[in-house]
């Protein structure tokens, strides 16, 4: 019975001597977890908004044939700059000419038969005035005259007709451009105002289309306005800068109704002819945020449903920061809200960490292990 007992205050005093040891570890606070450090500071950042365009030519023109017949003349080489006014193509003018020639012989034979008709009123009407012709004749005359006076007005304008045919035979660039890949070749027989020639388009400067949404309209207005050669910069299909600037050249005069979007067009200067007409490219715009702004390693942010945060030291205690992201620059990015200058950003260590945590400065375990 004796060793009973015994054995009953001894299993006591273990289960005691347990329950104080656990409450002594629990009682002691975690270690302090080591971290990095940066001070978040102002620096220039200059970042663009980027925007999906296409190259447009700022003037274009389907070639068609105002006249009928067959092309005897074909005098550029396609793909090449042609001056305003210079020939492209010509559809044979025989006909053309000797509309031209006839036309121009009836108005000389109007005006043959005007002028006696003229002379015929002047000798009437002195006859009339010694009684020597009748009045009827006088009459008879006049109207002659003023007829042949219509005939010489309509042969005139016979005349004018036939030289514009002729000179529609003679097709000329309506303006300095590059001409395309002809769509006829000699002998081909042109239908008026449907046989499609060939195309011209202006090329220098030339025109970048964007579509934007219709809650950016006035921004860009607000560009239209107040822009600098460094608003506009074009990046080209190989990821290059084009190395002009540009300025906004026209806002379209609605907002689709259907996408709720607007077209803009930027121009650039194209001396080198680097842009071409269709080309796509991506329209970068100075974003109005730019300027002496707070950046920090991307690698201190967090993500948490799509709200971001970074942890703030304060002395030996980690706060959690929830911040405002502007755009990336390389491996920084912008904050645009939720820190200011001077604070001290955890940039490694702050995977173990909660909001309040202990912290002392320092690499982390994982980094010290890399520089052993």
């Amino acid at each position: 019975m004796k060793n009973k007992y015994t054995l009953c205050i001894a299993a006591t005093a273990t289960l005691m001597w347990s329950a104080c040891h656990n409450t002594q570890k629990q009682d002691q606070a975690p270690p302090a977890t080591p971290v990095n450090v940066i001070t978040a500071q102002k620096s220039d950042a200059v970042y663009y908004d980027n925007y999906q365009g296409a190259v447009t030519a700022l003037n274009s023109v389907e070639l068609r044939s105002q006249v009928g017949g067959f092309i005897t003349g074909i005098f550029f080489k396609e793909g090449d700059v042609v001056t305003k006014g210079t020939p492209l193509y010509e559809i044979d003018r025989r006909k053309y000419v000797d509309a031209y020639q006839q036309a121009k012989a009836n108005l000389s034979s109007a005006k043959a038969n005007l002028s006696k008709a003229e002379k015929d009123v002047a000798r009437y009407n002195m006859l009339l005035k010694n009684d020597a012709v009748a009045r009827q004749t006088v009459d008879q005359a006049t109207a002659a005259f003023e007829t042949n006076k219509s005939q010489v007005e309509a042969a005139q304008a016979a005349l004018s007709s036939a030289a514009t045919d002729l000179s529609y035979a003679t097709i000329k660039a309506p303006f300095t451009g590059r001409i395309g890949i002809s769509q006829v070749k000699l002998g081909s027989q042109i239908t008026p105002g449907s046989t499609l020639l060939n195309t011209i388009s202006s090329g220098n400067p030339i025109g970048v289309d964007i579509v934007v949404n219709e809650q950016d309209i006035n921004r860009f207005y607000k560009i239209q306005s107040n822009s600098t050669d460094s608003t506009f910069r074009l990046q080209l299909p190989d990821g290059s800068i084009y190395s002009k600037g540009g300025k906004l050249f026209a806002i379209d005069r609605g907002v689709n109704d259907q996408t709720g979007t607007i077209k803009v067009r930027v121009e650039f200067p194209n001396s080198n002819d680097v842009l071409k007409d269709g080309m796509s490219c991506v329209l970068q715009v100075l974003n109005d945020d730019s300027g002496n702004r707070i950046q920090i390693p991307y690698k201190a942010v967090t993500e948490q449903m799509g709200e971001f945060f970074v942890f703030v030291a304060k002395d030996t205690i980690a706060e959690e920061r929830k911040v405002v992201l502007g755009p990336r620059i390389q491996s920084n990015v912008i904050i645009t809200n939720g820190l200011e200058t001077g604070e001290k950003v955890i940039t490694e260590g702050f995977q173990r960490l909660r909001n309040g945590g202990k912290i002392t400065l320092g690499p982390p375990p994982s980094a010290q292990g890399a520089v052993k």
